[in-house]
């Protein structure tokens, strides 16, 4: 099985410009398959950007299947290559930081409510998801979503290890001073529960944030495969079968786990 090449759509887009922010994914969609890539991943929120005021996120909220969600189909579809994007989900009176995963064919694939969120513009802002594990599969490989804060907690990750996720994708707001979730947890996750991690991120300043980039894809031996710089910039990496396979092999984690010791965690 060929390893799936996956670009990293590392940016914030134009605040509150969703038609802007779809030209500028058709863009790197085009990008990402002139560069051999089956996927393409963007960062949190990046339909509408991320720092909003909150009514401005509730006006620009779609539904998982409205017209943002049939736009970026298309542009799967034509440049023949999966897009996982973020953006702020209308479900009935209520409004999610969400991403939706959209097949090489147009097809929506799986949609994630962001579970975990962060500080009170968050909190504020949205309302939390309740499904933990979300996947799909795509180019052989078994796909899981979370977003930014979610994957700092440790036993998120371990559920989507325990039911089969190969890849996760996990679109991101990561801002300043907390880069080193970007440099060392993320790495320290993907070997942990070894699987590979897609981590996407912002960039340049947003409102009262300062996103810090350093986009990265990390492996299961805890190598980092791919990594960003603090600009705007599109990076590629493989997601490897082979490399799981071997790595799973020699990394007992999962197989020594004993989880009737465990019971006091929930």
């Amino acid at each position: 099985m060929p390893p799936l090449r996956t670009a990293l759509l590392q940016s914030s887009g134009r605040l509150g410009d969703t038609a802007g922010n779809l030209k500028a994914l058709d863009e790197a969609a085009a990008r990402a398959a002139q560069g051999g890539a089956g996927l393409l991943v963007t960062s949190e929120m990046f339909l509408t950007g991320y720092a909003l005021e909150i009514e401005d996120i509730a006006a620009l909220a779609e539904p998982a299947d409205g017209p943002s969600a049939a736009a970026i189909g298309e542009i799967a579809r034509r440049h023949g290559v999966a897009v996982l994007y973020g953006y702020p989900e209308r479900g009935g009176e209520a409004v999610f930081n969400a991403a939706q995963l959209i097949g090489p064919d147009g097809v929506r694939l799986a949609n994630y409510r962001k579970t975990h969120l962060f500080g009170c513009f968050e909190q504020d802002a949205f309302t939390p998801g309740d499904t933990p594990v979300v996947q799909a599969d795509l180019g052989g490989l078994r796909i899981g979503i979370m977003i930014c804060y979610d994957v700092e907690f440790p036993e998120n990750v371990r559920a989507h290890a325990l039911a089969g996720t190969d890849l996760l994708l996990v679109p991101t707001a990561q801002m300043h001073p907390f880069q080193f979730v970007a440099e060392q947890l993320v790495p320290v996750r993907a070997f942990e529960n070894q699987m590979y991690i897609a981590y996407v991120n912002r960039t340049g300043p947003e409102g009262e944030f300062e996103f810090v980039g350093l986009s990265c894809l990390a492996s299961p031996d805890g190598v980092t495969r791919t990594r960003a710089g603090r600009g705007e910039e599109l990076v590629f990496g493989e997601a490897d079968p082979e490399l799981l396979s071997a790595s799973r092999t020699n990394n007992p984690y999962l197989r020594d786990r004993r989880p009737g010791l465990y019971a006091s965690l929930i």
